[in-house]
């Protein structure tokens, strides 16, 4: 029996069975009423490719009839009562189907089951209820995405209709919809086939609503607001220093907010059984106004968003589709200051401007599926997507002339705000060049042959990615903090011994150049899905992957072609009869380098420090007084030329990639309970990512016979951060000779001393269902691991996003102590949520989430005085605190291990709501009360990993270290009102 195969991020499904011999199926869209035949095969074997989501009825020519569902990437199994009369195709609620063509791990939720759930109405947080996803470890920085698989956020796809709309800028966002467009979500957290690619965590796919032959309208409103939410709790400073400021490090109990979200929708025929169509309009009324300690905001949406499907059927056999969204986003923002002295007032200030934040943009897809014959069908795919990043309007004010400035004087900690600059656009862009927008144009070709026993699919994908990206500078052009040696013994600036009373300042500029930066990915791949045996699904797939990334002059600087994923798996339905699958695969996957990475390393990028001797400030300007000499050294960190590009990436670099191996089975009880286990196991065989040291090139000139002095005036030509496969050797094209030529140089891998690239992660995952006549009930627990010595291409602990390029491997006194179980490790983790309705009016709805606590490291400078920083001391004293150096309040640096100061505490979070739906309104209204939070648990969820304060050449011991924060949002009511007709 052929199989029906559906792939990871396909936006329709399939449906397959036996009958008699020659026997003709009719298979009917009960939405569309569109109608197509098969013919049954020799072995009596037939199938249906290139169903759009939703329900059918299943006529053969020798008698049956059978209602059934499809489900996008999944096939609809039928099983025979009579081979020759009738067929019986077996529709199931489970969010886990057991589908025996394939060997995917998939979790699938329809929009009426959403509807039911008190769940966030956002993509992220119903991937969250799939088995192996965990909340990522900073949702300070990244929001509410997830790991999956013990994947870091930023390596994820997301689909809608079957268009990857991931923004390969970073990966930690994708193009969005209006969430009552969903009719369905797909959480793949495993196993997909060669198909499709680019994604080491996991795919979240969207299958969106479609018209049908019958007209409908309906619409929803959604409110909420902090008068219906608990108090969030401040977190106060502990660090005597800051006690005099009356300081928070996190101050939010004032904060306010209300948001109020409602869409209109049509649905219908424009020609019966022909051409439909779907639209919804979504709009806000959303306001929100946040207190800091001497700044505020105010900040309105009224944006609206929108989307429109039309499905054209030219004949049953030929279908084509236009998907349009428009999710572009404007804030409205005010700014404010207090008065002089005044902090934490939970009030607005004087004004001290506004301006316009735009982000999004517009997603078109079109596509075509064809059946050409029985046995042949093919699909034809162009999306294209446009982003804004971040688009500000004004760009600037004219406050942009005025330097950035802190008075630090009596607190070195704190930042008090002197000088006339802009606080909340403390950067300036270049006003010369375009807006920071990202542009995806993506082609896809796919093709499926029906031979006997065997489906075979082949075809080529092809996207081409551009960012262009404006240059920024502080505002004014330099930042200045202003800082007085207070102590009796003096204080070590910069590496100078300053005596108590000493007034000195810092000064810092960052400068990003301007420029479009391009990147090209294509694949080709080919897949067979045997069946064996009449139950055993054999699958084989192999993938040839090709990443182009190039610079702002359309280099390329990152290049690798022919990268062969191959993917295995198998199915064997164990009795024959769909109830019982045994299921395994192991796969490779490869994940494209980000443009960002374009930005950050053949770009413009660089950070000047600089101290300076002085007798104060001008508290109108934030400029110093006095300004002396220069106090140690010029620091640089970066390039303030752009790189060549076999001066920045390693000749031979090789994308990431993973291996991935799972087993599992599931199995259906004759009361309908499913029940389910798989272990996935995953290692990290190669990694890729920016290192920003040149003292390895300083030691391997030195080795050579370069005299010492040249070694580093040599290396100063080396452009700051180089791309590099960590562990192995690095080849660059470098002027190693003194001659004024550039020629490539290997040097051998033990010069750098960094460890090769390191994550692994084992799970055990059970996960079920059960229901009945008015209830429902999903639940799973996974038992997980996740070890190495990266996270991957985030970095959660500094809220990192520089996908591919965080500071990890920057230099090998990072990695020192880097090894241990990672920030997404999350050990034990259990879901459950259901409904239950007790009258045909009241639905009840509830959605627990427990984790246990995710590790804890000790972080701190990396010391300046090692013997091994070298040529690198200026460029490390300007990182942060954030290796694993660890500062002990006994003022003495220790050497730790990641995850080694315990964990943080387990997070219980309850969900709850209650529906109702009057008989009055004929089942056409529903009113919703949502708890999130219901039991107001403020657990911590984050706590502060830094020992030291201060910088890498004058710090101290951190009281703040292991104090919370960030705790759980509190306990928050909404309001929903849905009306259809």
């Amino acid at each position: 029996m052929a199989p029906g195969f559906a792939s990871a991020q396909s936006s329709v499904g399939s449906a397959y069975g036996r009958v008699a011999p020659g026997a003709v199926v009719t298979l009917t869209d009960a939405d569309t009423g569109v109608s197509r035949t098969a013919t049954a095969n020799a072995s009596g074997d037939f199938s249906f490719a290139g169903l759009a989501p939703g329900s059918y009825r299943a006529k053969v020519s020798s008698g049956g009839v059978a209602d059934f569902s499809v489900s996008a990437g999944n096939g609809s199994p039928i099983n025979f009562v009579d081979a020759v009369s009738e067929v019986v195709i077996r529709a199931s609620n489970t969010v886990n189907p057991i589908d025996v063509k394939s060997v995917e791990s998939t979790t699938i939720f329809n929009s009426s089951r959403l509807d039911a759930l008190p769940v966030g109405r956002n993509l992220s947080s119903v991937a969250l209820l799939a088995p192996g996803t965990v909340s990522n470890g900073n949702p300070g920085a990244f929001g509410n995405l997830v790991s999956i698989g013990g994947s870091s956020v930023a390596e994820n796809g997301y689909y809608i209709n079957g268009f990857d709309v991931t923004n390969l800028f970073k990966f930690v966002s994708y193009a969005d919809l209006p969430f009552d467009a969903v009719a369905q979500q797909q959480i793949k957290t495993g196993g997909y086939g060669a198909e499709y690619g680019r994604s080491l965590g996991g795919v979240v796919s969207v299958v969106t609503k479609r018209g049908t032959n019958k007209w409908k309208f309906g619409g929803s409103a959604e409110y909420t607001s902090s008068d219906l939410r608990s108090k969030p709790r401040n977190i106060r400073s502990i660090d005597p220093d800051d006690k005099a400021d009356n300081y928070y490090t996190v101050y939010s109990s004032d904060n306010t907010f209300s948001n109020l979200d409602y869409s209109i929708y049509a649905s219908g025929p424009i020609i019966k059984d022909k051409l439909f169509i779907f639209a919804l309009l979504n709009a806000q009324d959303a306001r929100s106004d946040t207190y800091g300690r001497t700044t505020s905001n105010h900040v309105t949406n009224t944006s609206p968003k929108g989307l429109v499907k039309l499905d054209y059927y030219l004949t049953p056999n030929h279908h084509f589709e236009y998907t349009g969204i428009y999710n572009k986003d404007t804030d409205h923002r005010s700014f404010y200051q207090n008065a002089a002295g005044a902090v934490y007032t939970g009030k607005h200030g004087t004004s001290t401007g506004n301006n316009d934040l735009t982000t999004g943009g517009d997603v078109n897809i079109l596509k075509y599926n064809g059946q050409l014959t029985d046995s042949f069908s093919i699909s034809a795919m162009f999306g294209r997507l446009k982003n804004l990043q971040g688009k500000l309007d004004p760009a600037t004010d004219k406050r942009g002339t005025c330097v950035r400035a802190y008075d630090s004087q009596a607190n070195r900690s704190a930042t008090n705000y002197v000088g006339c600059y802009d606080e909340n656009n403390i950067t300036i862009p270049d006003l010369n060049f375009q807006q920071d927008t990202d542009v995806r144009k993506a082609y896809r070709l796919d093709a499926e042959w029906n031979l006997g026993d065997h489906k075979i699919r082949f075809g080529y994908d092809a996207e081409d990615f551009s960012s262009s990206h404006r240059g920024t500078t502080y505002t004014g052009g330099a930042y200045w903090r202003h800082y007085k040696v207070y102590e009796a013994a003096g204080r070590t600036v910069n590496g100078v011994l300053l005596p108590t009373g000493t007034f000195y300042a810092r000064l810092w500029n960052n400068v990003t150049g301007s420029g479009i930066y391009k990147i090209k990915n294509t694949a080709s791949y080919i897949e067979d899905s045997w069946q064996a045996l009449p139950n055993l699904l054999v699958y084989g797939g192999l993938r040839s992957e090709s990443f182009n990334n190039m610079n702002s002059q359309g280099v390329s600087f990152a290049k690798a072609d022919k990268l062969i994923a191959p993917r295995l798996g198998l199915s064997w339905d164990v009795n024959g009869d769909g109830n019982t699958k045994v299921f395994a695969n192991a796969g490779r996957y490869y994940i494209p380098i980000s443009s960002n990475t374009n930005v950050r390393s053949s770009g413009i990028e660089y950070r000047e420090e600089t101290y300076y001797y002085t007798t104060g400030f001008d508290p109108a300007t934030g400029l110093p007084t006095g300004k002396g000499a220069q106090i140690g050294p010029y620091n640089l960190n970066g390039s303030k030329s752009a790189p060549l590009p076999e001066s920045v990436t390693s000749k031979g670099l090789t994308p990431m990639f993973q291996d991935e191996v799972i087993i599992g089975a599931q199995h259906r009880f004759d009361t309908g309970f499913t029940l389910g286990v798989r272990s996935v196991y995953r290692d990290v065989k190669n990694g890729m990512d920016d290192h920003c040291s040149r003292q390895p090139y300083v030691s391997w000139m030195v080795s050579k016979g370069v005299a010492q002095a040249t070694a580093e005036a040599l290396a100063g030509n080396i452009p700051s951060c180089q791309i590099i496969n960590p562990g192995k050797d690095v080849v660059l094209s470098f002027d190693s000779n003194n001659d004024g030529v550039s020629e490539l140089n290997t040097i051998a891998a033990s010069y750098f001393r960094l460890p090769k690239y390191k994550r692994k992660y084992l799970s055990v995952e059970f996960f079920g269902d059960a229901s009945g006549p008015n209830w429902s009930v999903n639940g799973s627990y996974t038992l997980s691991a996740s070890r190495g010595n990266v996270e991957g291409y985030v970095n959660s602990t500094l809220g990192q996003d520089d996908a591919g390029a965080t500071q990890d491997f920057d230099n090998a006194l990072f990695e020192d102590g880097a090894e241990g179980y990672l920030p997404n490790d999350h050990r034990h983790v259990f879901k459950l949520f259901g409904n239950y309705s007790p009258t045909s009016e009241i639905t009840l709805g509830g959605n627990l989430y427990v984790a246990s606590g995710a590790p804890l490291s000790c972080q701190g400078f990396i010391p300046l005085d090692d013997p091994r920083v070298g040529y690198d001391r200026g460029t490390l004293s300007a990182y942060s605190g954030s290796s694993f150096y660890c500062l002990g309040a006994d003022g003495k640096t220790r050497l730790t291990n990641r995850g080694s100061e315990g964990r943080t505490d387990w997070i219980y979070r309850l969900d709850a709501n209650v529906a109702y739906k009057p008989k009055w309104a004929e089942g056409r209204v529903t009113f919703i009360a949502q708890v999130n939070n219901v039991f107001n648990l403020q657990g911590v969820e984050m706590l502060n990993q830094s020992s030291a304060k201060g910088s890498a050449s004058s710090f101290q011991p951190n009281p703040n270290y292991l104090q919370p924060i960030r705790y759980q949002t509190p306990r928050s009511l909404r309001l929903i009102a849905r009306y259809n007709f």
